[in-house]
């Protein structure tokens, strides 16, 4: 016999858990309404080895294995984020009248629309990673560039979860991109846009808003924010969700460490962000804003910046 009350816990945890289910209209007996972390941290696992396998699959892999090794693997991991797609469908839907094979339909056509997209994600990986290797004069090799730059990573995650996210599956999507963010400290919403060769150098503690849109070609350093700067309220005083409150990044941008972007301001093509500034307005394409230049627009025009 357990030391423990566990009847009398077991039973008021049973009560908190039936009156959140209530308070937020879960169906009562039902089947699992969530995507399992476990599973999609096994389902990117295989994505990430089949998109790089010579260099982040299995270490006994061999070259002349390896098209059967991306088949079976990505077969393998399709057909289980395919599962997740379904319970994320079936909480999002649990209020609708859908049938269960509904709910299968409409998840595989998604995934299959997924699928289809990685032979790009790996072109777009693969211009990150010459993007971090010609940007980093310590960098020895794309290998190690690959296998070592946490930019780098936080982007194989980002070019997976952001094509979930178009499809609509936000929650599958979210999971992947948090992912990333506990493993590298960079924090990077699957809802926001990036061009190719995107670079984050050292890259800790950046964030990159859900509705941001960043071009080609844009280099970010350690603690850059791309934020919003308010959010608009509703008639009942609850945050509009959805409306574009991030930045815009131009083609060819340079963001140094510590610099702060806030709101729908666009940074024009080729201009250079110094470090540790506050931005809340458009800058010219080509222009460059240091804590200097913003000091003495300061001083000539009260509150601009």
């Amino acid at each position: 016999m357990s030391a423990f009350p566990i009847d009398e816990i077991v039973s008021s945890l049973r009560q908190v858990r039936n009156e959140w289910r209530s308070a937020q209209q879960r169906v009562a007996g039902g089947e699992r309404q969530l995507p399992s972390r476990a599973a999609v941290d096994e389902v990117v696992e295989s994505l990430i080895g089949a998109l790089f396998p010579m260099r982040l699959g299995p270490a006994h892999l061999r070259e002349e294995g390896e098209d059967f090794y991306v088949a079976h693997t990505i077969d393998q991991a399709l057909r289980q984020l395919q599962e997740q797609a379904v319970q994320e469908l079936r909480h999002v839907r649990r209020l609708d009248a859908v049938t269960p094979a509904e709910l299968r339909a409409d998840a595989e056509q998604r995934i299959r629309e997924f699928a289809l997209q990685l032979p790009a994600i790996r072109a777009l990986l693969d211009t990150d990673v010459m993007a971090a290797y010609q940007g980093d004069p310590a960098a020895q090799s794309v290998d190690e560039v690959l296998l070592c730059y946490p930019g780098v990573t936080a982007m194989i995650h980002h070019r997976i979860a952001h094509p979930l996210y178009r499809l609509g599956l936000s929650l599958l999507a979210r999971m992947v991109a948090e992912r990333a963010h506990a493993q590298t400290g960079i924090d990077i919403h699957p809802g926001a846009t990036i061009g190719a060769g995107f670079f984050m150098d050292h890259g800790t503690g950046i964030v990159i808003g859900e509705t941001a849109v960043i071009g080609q070609h844009v280099r970010l350093y350690q603690q850059v924010t791309l934020g919003a700067k308010r959010f608009p309220i509703d008639e009942n005083g609850h945050p509009q969700k959805g409306l574009p409150r991030h930045p815009v990044v131009e083609d060819d941008v340079v963001i140094y460490a510590g610099a702060t972007i806030l709101g729908r301001v666009t940074i024009g093509k080729g201009a250079t962000i110094g470090g540790n500034v506050w931005v809340t307005d458009d800058v010219l394409p080509g222009a460059s804003v240091t804590q200097a230049s913003l000091q003495k627009n300061r001083g000539s025009r009260p509150g601009d910046c």
